[in-house]
C-alpha cells in the first residue's frame, strides 16, 4: 500500500464498459503517466448494449486497459439496464473502495439523463460515505480523499479541468479499443449515438473545449459536491504561466 493507508491512487467507477474511456480516460492515463496506480471498476457487463456482446466488450475493457496502464479492472456484475441504487448495491461498491482503498475516487455525475449513468453516480456517491463507517458491511473502513464526477450526456459547469494534452492520443487510442460499439459502416447492427460517424469528433472537440477553460490544449471536466482542501497554495498554482 502507499503511504496513508492507501492502495490506488485513483480509481474510476462508471456503468458500462466504455465509460470510463470516454469521460475520464484522460485523468486515468495521466495518472499512470505521473506513476501512480489507477483502477477501474465497471459496475455491469454492458450486457444490454445495442452492439456487441458482453464477451466482446468485455475483452474491449481488457485492451483499453492495457492502453492506459491501469493497474485494476473489473466488473462487478451488476444488471445493464436495470441498475438502481439499492443498499445491496452501495455495500457493494462499498466492499469494493474498502478492498482497493482509492485515495481519488471518479464517478459519473448522478443528474446524467441515462438512467444507468446516474443510478451508477448515485450509488458511488453514497458508497464514497458508507465505505467510512466501521461497523457496516464487511472489510474495515476506508474514507477516500476525493469524490469527482464526469461529464455524460448532462453537461455541467466544471468545478475542475485536469490537463490531458500530453495523453489525450492514449486516451483516444482506449476509445477506439471499443470498435464494437463505435462507427463502422459495414456494420449490420442497429445504429446508436455511439456509432455515430462523428461521435469521437465530439469527444476530442469536449476535451478541447474543456483545455481552453485552463489554457491547455486537452481537458476533462470534472464535478466536486465537496470543498477540496488545498495547502500550499504558491506551489499549486505555480506551475504554469497563464496565457
Amino acid at each position: 500500500m502507499t503511504n496513508g493507508g492507501f492502495g490506488l491512487d485513483v480509481l474510476a467507477i462508471a456503468a458500462h464498459p466504455d465509460d470510463v474511456e470516454l469521460t475520464c480516460g484522460g485523468l486515468l492515463a495521466r495518472a499512470a503517466k505521473d506513476g501512480h496506480s489507477a483502477g477501474v471498476i465497471d459496475l455491469t457487463a454492458g450486457e444490454m448494449g445495442t452492439r456487441g456482446t458482453a464477451e466482446t466488450r468485455a475483452a474491449e475493457a481488457r485492451a483499453a486497459a492495457a492502453t492506459l496502464g491501469l493497474r485494476v479492472r473489473e466488473c462487478l456484475g451488476l444488471p445493464d439496464g436495470r441498475l438502481e441504487n439499492t443498499m445491496e448495491a452501495r455495500l457493494r461498491v462499498a466492499e469494493a473502495l474498502r478492498r482497493h482503498r482509492p485515495r481519488v475516487v471518479v464517478a459519473p455525475y448522478p443528474l446524467d439523463l441515462h438512467p444507468d449513468h446516474a443510478h451508477a453516480g448515485e450509488i458511488v456517491r453514497d458508497a464514497y460515505f458508507l465505505a467510512r463507517l466501521r461497523k457496516l458491511g464487511s472489510g474495515g473502513a476506508h474514507q477516500p480523499r476525493a469524490l469527482l464526477f464526469t461529464m455524460h450526456h448532462t453537461t455541467f459547469e466544471p468545478t475542475l479541468v485536469v490537463d490531458i494534452s500530453d495523453v489525450f492520443e492514449t486516451k483516444m487510442a482506449a476509445c477506439r479499443a471499443y470498435a464494437s460499439q463505435l462507427h463502422d459502416p459495414a456494420s449490420a447492427e442497429p445504429a446508436t449515438q455511439i456509432s455515430g460517424p462523428y461521435f469521437l469528433e465530439a469527444i476530442a472537440a469536449r476535451a478541447r473545449y474543456h483545455g481552453s477553460l485552463i489554457d491547455v490544449r486537452y481537458g476533462e471536466g470534472f464535478r466536486t459536491l465537496e470543498t477540496l482542501p488545498m495547502g500550499d497554495v504558491v506551489r499549486h498554482f505555480g506551475g504554469r504561466e497563464r496565457q
